[in-house]
């Protein structure tokens, strides 16, 4: 069995007990929006360099927070450029595991390719194995990636969950979890059927799975509740997340609630009120409220 593998503490630690997992992960062309969103202006940096340390500063303080730990927190996924810095003099996901307890995960998708039959596929991935490889000896538990759904295309679901699952099984071979991510867009004029179809391909590909080798599902929180249910309970599935997808924290963690099996992989919900202008105590006051509100949500 492939589990074997894994770091056994981790894999208990994302199992079994309650919490919610972090997405600290926006990277690329979602960063100024990010670094927008908790009070810093473009014209703050003049290069790429200058924009991923000032972001790379905004996760620092959230990691480094009183609030942030794994009384609360499974995991929490980051981007390479925040798995390749340290935070207080340590590599980042050993501060993540050996400090806080909260497991860490990977990105590892370059974002989307343009859109055909009604979805975004990933766009190619060609150093993936050099990534994986450096990911697991940094301490990495798993990985994700995310394709986007904006119709209830057929032809189009079944390609994105295909690449999804082809791609998970080469994480699964480098020792790692995939998280798989087929966001349906919050907008999608059809949701409910596309929902419908793509989580029958997924449970196509996940029997098709052998014992030992374990995925996560990281889903757009369904129309219909416990829409998931039997992707909860599927002996090939870690968890089942859910992204907020758009959704308000207070939004989305009122779907959340009447999704039971399924908790949080939040970013902007999360992160929803921190500032960098604020102070160390408003700043730990406003993430300690929104991390029990998630965590709240993930597990009534």
């Amino acid at each position: 069995m492939k589990s074997v593998r894994f770091n056994e503490q981790q894999l208990q630690k994302i199992k079994t007990p309650p919490g919610f997992i972090a997405a600290l992960d926006q990277s690329g062309g979602s960063t100024p929006g990010a670094l927008k969103a908790y009070g810093i202006k473009e014209s703050a940096w003049s290069t790429e360099e200058e924009m991923l340390a000032l972001v790379h500063q905004m996760r620092t303080r959230i990691i480094t927070s009183p609030t942030f730990t794994g009384e609360r927190i499974l995991g929490a996924i980051l981007f390479e450029n925040t798995m390749d810095r340290d935070i207080e003099r340590r590599p980042t996901a050993d501060y993540l595991w050996n400090v806080k307890r909260v497991v860490p995960f990977l990105k590892i998708d370059k974002g989307l390719a343009a859109e055909k039959d009604g979805v975004q596929l990933m766009k190619p991935l060609p150093a993936l194995a050099a990534l994986l490889a450096k990911a697991r000896a940094k301490g990495i538990f798993g990985t994700k990636m995310r394709s986007f759904i904006k119709q209830a295309n057929l032809s189009g679901i079944s390609s994105i969950v295909s690449q999804q699952f082809e791609i998970a099984r080469q994480i699964i071979d480098a020792g790692l979890v995939p998280i798989i991510e087929p966001e349906v867009d919050i907008h999608c004029p059809q949701k409910g059927k596309a929902e419908e179809l793509l989580k029958s391909a997924i449970l196509e590909n996940l029997n098709e799975l052998r014992a030992g080798e374990w995925v996560m599902l990281k889903i757009t929180l369904p129309d219909r509740d416990n829409f998931y249910a039997e992707c909860t309970s599927h002996p090939n599935v870690l968890r089942v997340v859910a992204l907020s997808g758009g959704y308000t924290r207070e939004q989305a963690n009122e779907r959340l609630r009447r999704n039971h099996g399924i908790v949080a992989s939040f970013s902007r919900a999360l992160v929803e009120g921190l500032s960098a202008q604020q102070s160390a105590a408003e700043f730990n006051a406003v993430l300690d409220r929104s991390i029990q509100s998630v965590f709240e949500a993930s597990n009534t």
